[in-house]
């Protein structure tokens, strides 16, 4: 688990689920300093480098990718890196896995110029979002653009959903006697000094999900979400809430014996430490039901512009889609894969079931959200 990211918006309809760095500045904006240069790094489909071949062939010449903030044990994404070099050759740097979507665009600013900046980006959509504003971002649209409902996506190519899912309660069965299925069970008095949070919800997007989820389960709305940040303090005045950041490590220890967390990061658990003596139990709250996604940009300051693009254009492959959904994340595509067959059955019947439909803020609620939860969580979990 690592802390990362915050969501935006959209709707999405699943057969058989629905969920919808340090350094210093450059003096030049100069966007590329790898192999293909200018050229790759303008290009905005894969077509402006005369096809994928093409496109393959330059980034190979690169051989190498800058990734940050991908923790593998993260949707899968220890297997989407080694499925990518094994394909393609091209070795895949991975800086700061347990950094968060601010990590991100902080080492973006910071590195430009420098060959160890990070070629592209996994961020909570209303870092996409700021980050596209901010003029961070080459657009790009990968082969199945297409296939990306118009509501999921920017437009020109800046941004575009990767895969989500919905926040949910994890707690282990074996030090935790009856394991809270709502947010109004975690005010239990049993429940003391056992419930966390992935994170600083003011920088990670995992963290920022479980106070909106909280808000909608004590009366609060997509334009409200101080009852969210009112719990979590009623949560710490009674010991309930811990400031411990949730971790595989502190799972295992059962230093965080109840987690707020994405579904399918818990799933992974689940599976995980199954082994380990860890009975992992998953909820997905319904009193405080939340789904959302992750986006993918590419650096519009890539050193390895070409092999960037071509990263895209992995994961939005059914095979680079379906490495997603064996990580128990729901891909964007998935519908579309559905349909034409190429989504992995097996795969979609693990994910965890969620009754009704999702429904998702605006980016202006999101954004409204982060500027109330920026003023008020430090000083309602402080102590």
């Amino acid at each position: 688990m690592s802390t990362r990211t915050v969501g935006l918006v959209a709707a999405l309809t699943i057969t058989t689920s629905i969920i919808a760095a340090c350094g210093a500045a450059p003096k030049t904006d100069t966007a590329a300093s790898g192999s293909g240069g200018s050229k790759a790094a303008t290009a905005t489909s894969a077509q402006d480098l005369g096809g994928l071949d093409k496109l393959v062939e330059a980034a190979k010449k690169e051989g190498q990718l800058n990734v940050i903030a991908l923790p593998p044990d993260w949707a899968n994404y220890g297997e989407l890196i080694s499925a990518f070099t094994a394909k393609y050759g091209i070795k895949i740097n991975s800086d700061n896995p347990d950094g968060s979507s601010q990590d991100e665009i902080n080492a973006v600013k910071t590195l430009k110029g420098q060959d160890r900046a990070p070629d592209v980006l996994d961020l909570g959509s209303a870092f996409a979002l700021s980050g596209a504003q901010e003029g961070l971002f080459a657009p790009y649209k990968v082969q199945s653009w297409d296939k990306i409902p118009d509501g999921q996506k920017d437009a020109n190519g800046a941004w575009y959903y990767d895969y989500g899912g919905y926040i949910s309660i994890g707690c282990d069965a074996k030090r935790v006697k009856e394991c809270p299925q709502s947010f109004a069970d975690l005010l239990k008095p049993e429940y003391k000094g056992k419930v966390a949070l992935n994170g600083d919800p003011t920088k990670a997007g995992a963290a920022f999900a479980g106070v909106y989820a909280a808000s909608l389960a004590n009366q609060g709305s997509f334009d409200d979400i101080q009852p969210g940040i009112d719990f979590f303090k009623k949560m710490k005045e009674n010991g309930n809430f811990t400031p411990v950041e949730a971790t595989p490590a502190t799972v295992e220890k059962g230093e965080t014996p109840i987690t707020i967390d994405w579904d399918y990061l818990q799933a992974s658990y689940a599976k995980e430490f199954s082994s380990k003596g860890v009975d992992w139990k998953v909820a997905i709250p319904g009193d405080g039901k939340y789904a959302n996604f992750y986006s993918q940009a590419v650096s519009k300051y890539a050193p390895h512009p070409a092999a960037a693009r071509l990263w895209q254009e992995f994961l939005y492959s059914a095979e680079g889609q379906n490495l997603w959904l064996k990580g128990y994340a729901r891909p964007v595509l998935l519908p579309a894969m559905q349909q034409d067959g190429t989504a992995d059955a097996a795969l979609v019947a693990q994910l965890p079931k969620v009754d009704g439909d999702p429904t998702f803020p605006t980016p202006e609620q999101v954004d409204k959200a982060k500027q109330v939860l920026a003023s008020g969580w430090g000083a309602a979990v402080a102590g």
